[in-house]
Order: C-alpha cells, then structure tokens, then sequence
C-alpha cells in the first residue's frame, strides 16, 4: 500500500514541474494571463525565498529543511504507523510538494510560482505550495479527530 501514495508523491511532483516548465516556457517573468476571469489567473514570479517570500536568498537552510522534511515523510509513508489512508494521503502530498519545490531550488536557485486568485489579496503559489497546505491540513484533521479513537478502540 505504501508504494500508492510514493506513487501520489511522484503525480504531484510531475505536475508541479509540468505545469512550470509550461510557465517558464510561455509566459514573461511578471506577465498576468487570466485563466477564469474574476476568480484565478496564471502570474509568472521567481520566489527565492520560502512562503510568502520570506527568507529570501537563504538557500543553504531551505535545503536542509527540505531534506530533513522529506526524510520524515519517507519514514512515516514506509512505516506506516498510523495505517490510516487521511494521513498516508497527507503525507504523501506534503512529500510532492517538498519534492517539486526542492528542485527548483536545486535547479534554479528559486521557486516557479504562478498561482494567483483573483477575488482575494493572496500571495501567488504553485501546485507543490497547495499539495504542501493540503497534506498538512489532512494530517492535521487525522491527528485531532481520528488518531485518539483509533489508539482506544485498540485498548
């Protein structure tokens, strides 16, 4: 079972470097093409920094958190301690995500980001930023809802 969500981790990374390879291609550095108008459009910006652009140029630590985090999402996938597919399904989606921005910060020294929605103020992201959010908030909701009840039904 653990090969499926590897296999999760490897669609998102394919995806995520898809879908900038497309930007980097076809769109100028800072040039705006609305996908659904009012709602979300295509924004090509180079993020040297983490989230929110912040620790800009840091590179060294961005590496080291990366690695360290990828290597705790392959022992919990491989472990499989929680036999739970929310958290599995979590992980496996923070391990993409890390994964497709790792190597843009190998490859390019930067981030791809284009992701911008249109009806609120919101910082651009990418497809690995959102499998990052998403994966988190599913293990999150695994270990405040469902973690405890599983650890008293096996009592």
């Amino acid at each position: 079972m653990q090969f499926l969500y590897l296999i999760i981790s490897l669609f998102i990374v394919l995806l995520d470097q898809g879908l900038k390879f497309f930007i980097a291609g076809n769109y100028q550095l800072g040039e705006t093409q609305q996908i659904i108008p009012h709602v979300f459009s295509f924004t090509y910006v180079q993020n040297d920094g983490a989230a929110w652009n912040i620790l800009p140029g840091q590179m060294g630590l961005f590496y080291l958190i990366s690695i360290i985090a990828i290597v705790i999402c392959l022992y919990y996938l491989l472990r499989n301690n929680f036999h739970s597919k929310l958290f599995d399904s979590g992980v496996a989606l923070v391990l993409g995500g890390i994964i497709g921005n790792l190597i843009d910060r190998i490859h390019l020294k930067y981030v791809i980001d284009m992701i911008q929605v249109d009806f609120i103020h919101f910082n651009i992201f990418n497809i690995a930023d959102s499998a990052i959010t998403i994966g988190i908030i599913l293990v999150f909701i695994y270990l405040l809802f469902f973690d405890e009840s599983e650890k008293n039904d096996v009592k």
